[in-house]
């Protein structure tokens, strides 16, 4: 695995990571998703280590660095099969817009629990009827003038009230507020526009019900109904005008995040392929001698180097603040991340015969979770429309 684009911090960082996910590695994660819990210790460690805020401000608790440091962190403990797909949730998407938009009260009571790992925030973005389209999202907002106007419940108007429902939201269960993107009204247009709400687990008309998933994962999903959920004004994450800015501020590094998270899986699975390949010996000489088995593996492993390479593009121009380059590279490195995984996982198992298939080798779950970076956040065939439009210049056909 090539590092070659890492300063000496990058690489020292990556290797302390690794060093954590081999204390824990595949066999932990799988007991805890046998128990159906949650990786507290784990997420916890991290923590205390300052990985989980590696990408927040120094100010607030975290450790200054960006998303080319939080996808590092990802990547490792991916790679040695103890991902925590919450970092793409809760430091990742809900950290980051805190950070640049939030106001100071709200950097105050958030972001130091998210650098700890103390607070957990989820974040609901999809719905039943909209899918990969924004523009019909239909949780809206509308302005609450005899609700509390701040946090503390103060009776002087302001405030708001939210309605909607979110699907496939990742764990509302143990997070301790929810970032939902809902729509206001623009009082000069009349449009409806996308604004960011943080909601507390426990507020009065947020309900939530858990998806039966076939995914094997300890991170629970979940349908969210909002009904007239009262907030108050200070509810709000940054400016009302503000719309797709701060939506974007999220999802960037959402893919980036998600890119790691594929690039991890894809990498343990190689591990275990490649592993098996030089040790199984069918005939006179191991299996991976024989180009048929070793060809493919490389083939992998190239692909993840080339996806690595994308997502480390991706990370550093959002780190320096071009978010339209970032946006470009984002999908790019989300879309390659995703096919060079599913891919690695699927001929990973294959060199493993029927014994990619048990529980003892532990790769066969990741059949089913390898298909989740190519479709969440957004599916590979937006992206290529995201490309094709953007990057192209064709034309939309949506």
């Amino acid at each position: 695995m090539s590092t070659v684009l890492e300063t000496e911090e990058q690489q020292a960082l990556r290797a302390a990571v690794a060093a954590l996910g081999k204390r824990y590695g595949r066999d932990y994660m799988t007991s805890v998703v046998r128990d159906g819990a949650h990786p507290r210790e784990l997420w916890a460690e991290a923590a205390k280590l300052g990985y989980l805020g590696v990408n927040l401000p120094e100010e607030c608790g975290g450790g200054g660095g960006g998303m080319v440091e939080l996808s590092i962190v990802l990547e490792e403990l991916g790679a040695a099969g103890s991902p925590l797909l919450m970092m793409i949730v809760s430091p990742a998407i809900c950290g980051t817009v805190i950070a640049r938009f939030g106001t100071d009260a709200q950097k105050q009571q958030w972001l130091p629990g998210l650098a700890d790992g103390s607070l957990t925030m989820a974040f609901g973005i999809t719905e039943p009827d909209a899918g990969s389209n924004s523009h019909r999202i239909t949780t809206t907002a509308r302005r609450d003038e005899g609700g509390p106007s701040r946090s503390s419940g103060a009776e002087s108007g302001g405030g708001w009230l939210l309605t909607g429902r979110k699907v496939f939201v990742s764990g509302v269960d143990i997070a301790d507020a929810t970032l939902i993107v809902g729509r206001t009204e623009d009082a000069r247009t009349g449009r409806l526009k996308p604004c960011l709400f943080i909601v507390p687990r426990d507020a009065p008309g947020f309900q939530r019900s858990q998806i039966d998933m076939e995914l094997q994962a300890p991170e629970k999903q979940f349908e969210l109904v909002l009904d007239d959920v009262r907030l108050p004004a200070d509810a709000l994450v940054g400016e009302e005008d503000a719309g797709l800015l701060q939506l974007f501020a999220g999802l960037n590094p959402e893919r980036i995040m998600t890119a790691a998270f594929a690039l991890g899986m894809g990498r343990f699975a190689l591990g275990r392929a490649v592993e098996y390949a030089r040790t199984r010996q069918v005939w006179k000489e191991p299996i991976g001698s024989h180009q048929a088995i070793a060809h493919p593996l490389a083939q992998a492993h190239i692909e993840l180097e080339l996806a690595r390479l994308m997502m480390q593009k991706a990370a550093r121009l959002y780190d320096e603040g071009d978010d339209i380059g970032a946006g470009e590279a984002a999908n790019m490195a989300k879309y390659a991340a995703a096919e060079a995984c599913v891919k690695a996982v699927d001929q990973s198992v294959h060199t493993l015969g029927g014994n990619g298939l048990t529980r003892e080798y532990g790769i066969a779950s990741l059949i089913t979770a390898s298909r989740v970076a190519r479709i969440a956040p957004v599916s590979r065939e937006m992206i290529l429309n995201y490309v094709s439009h953007q990057s192209l210049g064709l034309p939309k056909s949506y």
